[in-house]
């Protein structure tokens, strides 16, 4: 079904070239928008895992007398300018949903609001990068970095869901009635998420990929906080298998099925990307997958609780 809004009560202040209702431009900016904050992660992970953290050894500048990185730096100061540069394409396209979002600021306030918080996080990042710049890689600000980023992802996947009238007060997707029991069970699905979330930076801080050779670690027990970090995984895992179970039991269709088979599929997933990199000395390649799965069950985790927490109750 496709998404319509209700006309801007302010039509006389309407700017006329743009839309006043939310089309495919304003869709289309939202998935671009997640993808971005995604592949933020990635590069990002990337920096670390190359020990580039440092390629750019200033900040704001590059360097002390170049804004950008210069052939004397090599690969890693390649690597640390295109994780800065990637930011500036973020904000382009925040800026850009906001301006397509102007006639319908007041009447879709939940989109512009959204919106608006993205694009404000993206100099709020940058900062949290030059303090993590600045002080050789701490990994706690390495950490909180990474979080935002986190933060982020699931901001973009509530833009995107309310984008297309999945979920929100402008919903025009048909739900299926769930079980009482789903809502609170998909919030702690999440709740559970970001927990391990979090617990796996305080891993990564003890382990070995800082992001630069003499970077500091967090000095914490890497083996004994590995296993910590399992137990919300486990949770996770329980959770999603239930509300599999939930969905074939109550023969549920539509968006939630499909959510909640796309989370397990992701908690699979890592779980298998977790335990293969713990087993085997925990490589690169796999750390990154580990963190790019991190963002799809972070996404994929909100994706169905915002669809639990919008759906009729039977």
């Amino acid at each position: 079904m496709s998404t319509v809004s209700r006309p801007p009560r302010t039509a006389s202040r309407n700017i006329p070239w743009l839309p006043v209702t939310v089309n495919k431009t304003v869709q289309r900016l939202a998935v671009l928008s997640l993808i971005g904050q995604t592949l933020l992660i990635v590069t990002g992970g990337a920096v670390r895992l190359t020990a580039s953290g440092l390629g750019c050894p200033t900040w704001p500048r590059c360097t002390d007398a170049s804004l950008v990185n210069t052939p004397e730096m090599g690969i890693h100061g390649i690597i640390e300018f295109g994780n800065r540069l990637l930011t500036f394409a973020l904000a382009a396209v925040a800026v850009a949903m906001l301006v397509y979002l102007w006639n319908l600021r007041k009447e879709r306030r939940d989109l512009f609001l959204l919106a608006l918080g993205l694009l404000a996080s993206i100099p709020a990042q940058a900062v949290i990068g030059g303090i993590t710049v600045l002080t050789q890689l701490n990994p706690w600000v390495v950490g909180l970095h990474f979080l935002v980023s986190m933060a982020l992802v699931v901001l973009a996947t509530l833009l995107v869901n309310r984008a297309y009238g999945r979920t929100g007060h402008f919903r025009v997707v048909d739900l299926a009635a769930l079980p009482g029991v789903a809502r609170p069970l998909m919030a702690a699905v999440a709740l559970f998420s970001a927990v391990a979330v979090c617990l796996g930076v305080v891993v990564t801080g003890a382990g070995p990929h800082a992001g630069d050779a003499d970077a500091p670690r967090n000095n914490l027990d890497w083996d004994l906080f590995s296993h910590i970090h399992a137990v919300p995984a486990y949770l996770v895992t329980a959770g999603t298998l239930f509300a599999l179970y939930l969905v074939i039991r109550g023969r549920i269709s539509g968006p939630f099925r499909t959510a909640v088979y796309l989370l397990l599929g992701v908690t699979v997933l890592q779980a298998a990307i977790g335990f293969t990199q713990y087993y085997n000395g925990i490589p690169a390649l796999l750390v990154a997958a580990h963190m790019l799965g991190s963002a799809l069950l972070m996404s994929a985790a909100t994706n169905a609780a915002d669809l639990a927490r919008s759906s009729p109750v039977q």
